[in-house]
């Protein structure tokens, strides 16, 4: 990734509440983006999601898009390793399949949360950054308010890319292990979770800026550099593997989710 990051405003939604120390990032989410009116995308037919993405409407955006992205290649995961259960030429990697599918689905479960979540937050931090200073009278308290929206709205997509690189194990687990005739759906799955990692990481690193330098913001880029690098090198993997046709073994164990920071 080059050059530094990009802020792009646009016009407030609703106000949200402040998290408070302590707290997980999960939670601190929740928190602020709780109290924000935000349309839950999951329950709008594709042509709709695409209309709204069209829209003037300040959300849903990128963050949002690459979500749902890294929501169907999730569901293109689960599928692939769906029609390799119960084949006896498969039978070998059936464990595999049983713990996969579940799996993808559970995680593009995740992701489609994550793409309202995203709205949300994203429309807080535009709020805040839109309340006027002379409103305050101590101007310190709206400067907290934006870098605790910020940080929200960069920690949401944040788990987007992480999840991405959950997903895409997955996929280069199946990757010569599964239905061939299923090959090519799992390469644009991952040509699809590696188009949303890298999305949600612009996502993450656009937003930085608004907390300023400090021990978070500088370990949270160095953790976007390593997970874009694993999504790149499993995305890629996967492509060579679905390419070669080759067959693999059978793994001794399922693979196990990377843990996060």
């Amino acid at each position: 990734m080059t050059g530094g990051p990009r802020r792009y405003p646009r016009p407030p939604v609703a106000p949200r509440r402040l998290s408070k120390p302590g707290l997980t990032r999960a939670a601190r989410a929740d928190r602020i983006i709780r109290g924000v009116q935000a349309p839950s995308f999951r329950d709008l037919t594709l042509a709709q999601f695409a209309d709204r993405l069209a829209s003037q409407d300040p959300v849903p955006g990128g963050g949002s898009a690459s979500a749902v992205a890294a929501a169907l290649g999730a569901s293109l995961v689960a599928m692939v390793a769906t029609l390799s259960e119960g084949r006896t030429r498969y039978a070998e990697h059936q464990v595999l399949y049983e713990h996969a599918a579940p799996t993808a689905r559970r995680l593009a479960d995740v992701l489609f949360g994550l793409a309202d979540e995203d709205a949300a937050a994203y429309a807080a931090c535009a709020f805040a950054l839109k309340l006027p200073r002379e409103a305050f009278a101590d101007k310190e308290y709206r400067d907290q308010q934006i870098k605790a929206t910020a940080k929200v709205a960069a920690e949401v997509p944040l788990r987007c890319v992480e999840t991405c690189r959950e997903v895409l194990v997955l996929a280069e687990a199946l990757a010569g292990r599964s239905n061939v005739n299923a090959s090519s759906d799992l390469r644009v799955a991952a040509l699809l979770l590696q188009a949303a990692g890298h999305g949600a990481a612009e996502n993450v690193l656009v937003n930085l800026p608004l907390i300023g330098v400090n021990e978070w913001t500088e370990r949270t880029e160095a953790h976007v550099n390593v997970l874009l690098d694993d999504v790149v090198r499993l995305a890629s993997e996967v492509h060579d593997l679905v390419s070669s046709g080759e067959r693999r073994a059978a793994l001794d164990t399922v693979p196990e989710p990377v843990a996060s920071r």
